[in-house]
């Protein structure tokens, strides 16, 4: 990240609701869930334990099990908060230019809005979303713990763990320099080319210049086939602001960055858009991106992490990775 000034603005409630940005965030992974067409894994419960015990480490490509005995269609009962949602999506589709996302990235690179450690940032992220979830009373902190337990009682890798754990810290973006929810949440996608018809609501995108754009609404537009997604610029969110943070600040493996960059690329991952966009390197995250699917959809439980009985274990962790007490520029 290039140097540049520090800047900690705090935020006011009428200016930044993260109230209604994670219940926009929630009904968003509703349409996800009711949309995706996983098959059964198993029949068996895994051991619901407060602090499970390190299983033997499973490659990250065996089937998840953790959700094997749950209905996910019930998760959320959606159909009165359509209207909303694709209101959600018609602003951001509407919104999210090429222009608009290089100056998100010139942004990016030119200030530092924070320096926090991990668990600094996940305690701040408790500040601005708290008890707005509906599925859940947990609070974000016990909610991402969620995800990384679910990981591993699964037993896959350490960093997988690390990676449930942070994944959703990108929402920190709300805190500096969001226009609103539009560009910190939602499904992700390429600008610079045209708009695939796999993206969700995909007549929304009428309003949005790129798609009349002489070179930006053509199917291939700045980019060539194979070019390698590296090299694409997703429409910029949790998602990328968290990648480009963790990117040159951690040890997480490609495919943990992979899972962080790409969970929200539904088009991608799950309708299989924008596949000619792909090089070798690709096919490899993909896999990984499908593997991390379920825990970032389906991790949600009844049973109540103890932060306190698992906080040094995920702190092990971080130090491995990342860096216990290291303030990494966000």
């Amino acid at each position: 990240m290039a140097p540049g000034a520090l800047l900690e603005t705090p935020t006011t409630p009428h200016t930044r609701d993260g109230h209604a940005l994670e219940e926009t965030s929630d009904l968003i992974d509703a349409v996800n869930v009711l949309k995706a067409s996983l098959k059964a894994q198993s029949t068996s419960t895994p051991p619901q334990t407060e602090v499970p015990q390190q299983e033997p480490e499973q490659d990250i490509y065996t089937a998840s099990k953790f959700d094997s005995q749950k209905e996910k269609s019930n998760f959320r009962q959606y159909e009165t908060a359509c209207d909303r949602v694709r209101n959600f999506y018609t602003e951001q589709h509407t919104k999210q230019t090429y222009a608009y996302n290089l100056a998100a990235r010139a942004s990016f690179h030119s200030s530092t809005r924070a320096e926090m450690t991990v668990w600094e940032a996940m305690e701040k992220l408790n500040t601005l979303i708290d008890e707005s979830d509906p599925d859940t009373s947990l609070s974000q902190i016990e909610h991402l713990l969620q995800s990384a337990e679910a990981i591993r009682r699964d037993g896959k890798p350490r960093w997988m763990q690390l990676v449930g754990l942070i994944h959703d810290l990108g929402k920190l973006l709300f805190f500096y320099g969001a226009e609103g929810q539009w560009d910190v949440v939602g499904d992700t996608f390429p600008v610079g080319c045209a708009f695939s018809s796999k993206i969700i609501y995909p007549e929304t995108f009428t309003a949005n210049p790129d798609s009349r754009h002489e070179v930006y609404g053509t199917e291939k537009g700045v980019y060539e086939e194979g070019c390698g997604l590296d090299n694409v610029m997703l429409s910029w969110g949790h998602d990328e602001y968290l990648y480009l943070v963790m990117k040159g600040q951690s040890r997480i493996p490609e495919e943990g960055l992979a899972m962080i960059r790409y969970h929200s690329f539904y088009p991608w991952h799950s309708a299989g858009a924008y596949r000619w966009m792909m090089d070798e390197k690709d096919g490899r995250m993909l896999e990984a991106v499908k593997a991390f699917n379920p825990y970032d959809l389906y991790s949600k439980s009844d049973e109540v992490p103890r932060v306190e009985d698992l906080k040094d274990y995920y702190m092990d962790i971080i130090e491995e990775f990342i860096g216990k007490d290291k303030k990494l520029k966000w």
